[in-house]
């Protein structure tokens, strides 16, 4: 079941490669381990991510450096990537957050300039394109998560990660199965990392129905987004990529205020994500400080995920709309 999962996926990126394992965390880690990355080494990465991205990069030893966003699309600010290199950079990890991809051509044409290889982490992302290509299949790797909330789910964790390169697939099957170059024979140090038969039965089932999902979402945040683009900032779309809306963020000048008055309405919403990576308490030896990233700490003050997953009815979805419309109207100074 394995195999065969692997082997669909890959078709449905447009890669020769997809290597199975544990979790989204591990997929981050072992596509890092299968670059060579290890302490000593500095990763590129955004602090606006969910934290397991930052703490995959911490498995290897490697540490952080954050690059600040993009104010627009929440993603990496690219043009904010050049000064943040030094002779310690090892990889870059653009995170595809929310469904967003990060603007990948500049990117790679600098990593290239640079002979940095860069991991797209498509954990939200699972299906979103970029000038017709699929996230995952641009980077030297690709990691993605099946949690069971994603674009993609499984019935409990999974992962993957994605490649062209016939060494690194090869480098990753050893890796996620303790290093073995065959049974009881061990060339490197691994770990286990699996993603077991019963999930990959249950992805292959999955997979065919993500492009129908993705275009629910799309009509999903079409819907929000006419309803609420003159009340609150709403996501904006780069114009070369599809955005797929793992979630659907808005912005409020009362974000809290917000928040605990669609609670009392019975509208669910979190906060993805209140703390940035470079203020988490886990993080504090690093030496960043309040005032580094300034995009990223602004944002967190305002951003609010609204319900979104392709089963919402247009009823819930309208009910949505007019609770926000509802506290912005009550409350003037929330408004945009």
């Amino acid at each position: 079941e394995l195999e065969a999962f692997e082997k669909s996926f890959a078709e449905f990126l447009g890669t020769k490669y997809v290597v199975g394992c544990a979790s989204g965390t591990e997929a981050i880690y072992l596509a890092l381990a299968a670059m060579g990355v290890g302490p000593g080494d500095e990763v590129l990465v955004v602090a606006h991510t969910a934290v397991p991205t930052i703490s995959a990069i911490s498995m290897t030893g490697a540490e952080p450096v954050f690059v600040d966003i993009d104010p627009k699309t929440y993603v990496m600010d690219v043009s904010k990537v050049a000064e943040k290199i030094s002779s310690k950079t090892k990889a870059i990890v653009p995170v595809h957050l929310y469904g967003q991809i990060v603007d990948l051509e500049p990117l790679l044409e600098l990593a290239a300039e640079r002979k940095i290889p860069v991991l797209e982490d498509v954990a939200q992302a699972t299906g979103a394109t970029y000038k017709g290509k699929q996230a995952g299949s641009m980077g030297a790797f690709g990691a993605f998560s099946f949690y069971p909330s994603k674009n993609l789910g499984a019935f409990g964790d999974g992962g993957a990660v994605s490649t062209n390169s016939k060494e690194g697939y090869e480098k990753l099957i050893a890796l996620r199965n303790y290093g073995q170059s065959k049974r009881y024979y061990h060339d490197s140090i691994g770990i286990n990392s699996r993603l077991d038969e019963i999930q990959s039965a249950i992805l292959a089932v999955q997979l065919p129905k993500v492009a129908e999902w993705n275009e629910r979402r799309r009509a999903i945040a079409a819907r929000y987004t006419n309803g609420l683009k003159d009340l609150v900032i709403v996501p904006e779309e780069n114009s070369v990529s599809t955005h797929v809306y793992h979630l659907y963020v808005i912005q409020s000048n009362d974000r809290d205020g917000l928040q605990q008055y669609l609670t009392e309405k019975g509208v669910g919403t979190l906060i993805h994500y209140p703390v940035p990576a470079h203020l988490q308490k886990a993080y504090v030896y690093r030496g960043y400080k309040v005032g580094d990233l300034p995009v990223t700490e602004q944002i967190t003050k305002r951003i609010l995920s609204l319900p979104m997953f392709p089963e919402l009815t247009d009823e819930q979805i309208d009910y949505v709309i007019q609770e926000v419309r509802t506290f912005h109207q009550k409350n003037p100074g929330a408004q945009l």
